[in-house]
């Protein structure tokens, strides 16, 4: 638990991406611990269809990379019950700018293409599983 908490810390301060067990992630992936690496190109046609909750974030923010975890956990805990996607708003920034993304972290959870609630800022895994099963 001691080199996990320092891991974290590490990639904190030195904002080195890492992953929820605390590895330091080396490569572009289109999912990482369940959770769908979102872009310009694939949004939409993700958003469309059932619940997806859409973690935007960057590199360079400190809550951002605190907040992935938890995203992580929920996409572990909630299933199928919906779509769990990171959305990196300085390499995808046509999105960023059509929901208004001023503040980071932000979610927004969509139901069949439309935002249904907006978080902004650090959140509770037990918040964002309730905002997720009051959709179905």
């Amino acid at each position: 638990m001691k080199n996990l908490t320092l891991i974290l810390l590490l990639a904190f301060i030195f904002a080195i991406p890492t992953n929820i067990s605390g590895n330091i992630s080396t490569k572009k992936q289109n999912s990482t611990n369940g959770v769908l690496i979102l872009t310009d190109k694939n949004f939409d046609k993700t958003i469309k269809k059932g619940v997806v909750l859409v973690d935007f974030w960057a590199t360079w923010c400190g809550p951002c990379r605190i907040l992935s975890p938890i995203v992580e956990e929920v996409a572990s805990e909630i299933g199928k019950k919906a779509v769990i996607g990171k959305m990196d708003t300085d390499q995808n920034n046509i999105t960023s700018l059509k929901y208004n993304i001023r503040y980071l972290p932000t979610i927004i959870i969509f139901k069949d293409g439309v935002p249904m609630q907006r978080f902004v800022g650090m959140q509770t895994k037990e918040t964002l599983i309730n905002a997720i099963n009051q959709l179905q």
